[in-house]
């Protein structure tokens, strides 16, 4: 017996291709059309139960150089049709919950309506009723603070040589952040999340890197990006942007079910050009009419980037490096860089 079961009772039946047993999680759904090993290993999606709105998931197989981090971080993995057996022996190998033969259409429109909720994937014999109860009981994703579940330990380098020096303040960073840095000429070392703000500083730049969670408990996290801007630059991108923007005096909240996927129409206010973007959060800055705010979503006017030159520091909630994604902003990142370099 396989289905999966939200809080409120409601229940889709599936078919198990992965892992055996159940897994629990917020149900959240992407609409990128591919990406989809990139999804499951994205730190984002930490404690998630993903639905793809794709109808065919795993129809060109997995490769290791993909893989968005060492693990994967989804709790579970919902489709219309998954293909296989590449795709699900990697799921099942790695203890993913994946269900296929969801109505996922029927999943999306639900949480369109009610919004991302807590809910249990299984693929063993527990009951229905049990299986509700124990979805009931998990804590919001608000006020969940999930960085230190994501970050590394120690520091390390990632690319040792490159015209400039940059610090990444790990909160879930990806794994195409670090190499899009270093092919841009950077110098890369990763940082713990909670590496304070004088050891950042002492590198040419700092980068916030994207992450899961609510960012308004990650208090310590808020003051070491307060200490840190006007003293080197500082670019925050997904969550850093939220960090950037909360030290800032920005509010930020939880949209009722996020923006995931990798066709999110962003605004840039300099250029007034229309981004395609990637996107993976929970949790947005409040809409803003503050002079700083340089790039809005056509979705729902939430503040999409920040730019503050008085503090050499900017930031973009969408993400530049596109793993997977459209390449519209694409050049940000390696401008960024060329900004810190030229410096």
């Amino acid at each position: 017996m396989s289905y999966l079961a939200l809080a409120d009772g409601t229940v889709w039946p599936g078919e198990s291709v992965g892992a055996g047993g159940h897994a629990l999680g917020e149900a959240v759904f992407t609409t990128g059309m591919s990406g989809y090993q990139e999804a499951v290993t994205d730190p984002s999606f930490e404690d998630q139960l993903v639905c793809f709105t794709a109808p065919m998931v795993g129809n060109y197989g997995v490769a290791e150089e993909r893989s968005e981090s060492a693990r994967t971080h989804a709790r579970a993995v919902l489709m219309r049709e998954a293909r296989g057996p590449e795709w699900t022996d990697w799921l099942r190998e790695r203890g993913v919950v994946a269900l296929t033969g969801i109505d996922t259409r029927s999943l999306v429109l639900h949480l369109r309506d009610a919004g991302s909720a807590p809910g249990i994937a299984v693929a063993s014999d527990l009951p229905v009723e049990e299986a509700v109860e124990l979805a009931g009981r998990q804590p919001s994703m608000l006020g969940c603070a999930l960085v230190e579940e994501v970050s590394t330990d120690e520091p390390y380098v990632f690319a040792a040589e490159g015209r400039v020096r940059i610090a990444v303040a790990d909160y879930g960073v990806k794994n195409s952040v670090l190499r899009r840095l270093a092919k841009a000429g950077a110098a890369v070392t990763v940082y713990p999340h909670d590496t304070d703000a004088d050891e950042l500083a002492g590198h040419d730049g700092v980068l916030l890197s994207p992450g899961p969670g609510d960012p308004e408990p990650l208090e310590a996290q808020t003051d070491i990006v307060r200490e840190l801007l006007g003293r080197t630059h500082v670019l925050g991108i997904c969550l850093g942007h939220q960090l950037i923007a909360r030290a800032t005096g920005h509010e930020t909240y939880k949209l009722p079910f996020g923006h995931r996927g990798a066709n999110h129409p962003v605004h840039e206010r300099l250029t007034g050009r229309v981004l395609v973007t990637s996107q993976n959060h929970g949790f947005a800055v409040q809409a803003s009419e503050a002079a700083e705010v340089s790039h809005v979503s056509l979705y729902d006017g939430t503040v999409e980037g920040l730019d503050l030159p008085f503090l050499r520091a900017r930031s973009l909630q969408f993400h530049p490096e596109a793993g997977p994604g459209p390449h519209d902003a694409w050049p940000l990142l390696e401008a960024w860089v060329e900004e810190v370099a030229n410096a």
